[in-house]
């Protein structure tokens, strides 16, 4: 039996949760899903510039674990870009931490 997922912290929900390729109907498109937990491990690492270590506290769970949330968020937003997918953000074991990030 595994072990239960630990809610992980994110800072607020994102303002926008869709984006997809110009020029192309919504009918024709394939969408990718981005959980929340991942749009904010993607936020503190590459935008905040945090270290692993850093932004897997801010979020807490462990180094390891943040590893794997940014390696799944840079591979789906890498197929999105490359193969002209749309982007939902939606979901994911997360809540909302606002005090002292």
């Amino acid at each position: 039996m595994s072990r239960p997922r630990l809610c992980r912290r994110v800072r607020l929900k994102p303002n926008i949760t869709y984006f997809k390729p110009a020029g192309v109907r919504m009918v024709d498109l394939q969408e990718t899903v981005l959980a929340v937990d991942e749009y904010e491990a993607v936020r503190l690492k590459d935008l905040e510039g945090l270290e692993q270590e850093e932004a897997a506290k801010k979020m807490n769970i462990s180094q390891p674990t943040f590893h794997r949330l940014v390696l799944s968020a840079r591979k789906k937003i890498a197929d999105a870009l490359i193969n002209g997918k749309a982007i939902r953000i939606e979901g994911g074991n997360y809540r909302i931490f606002k005090s002292r990030f």
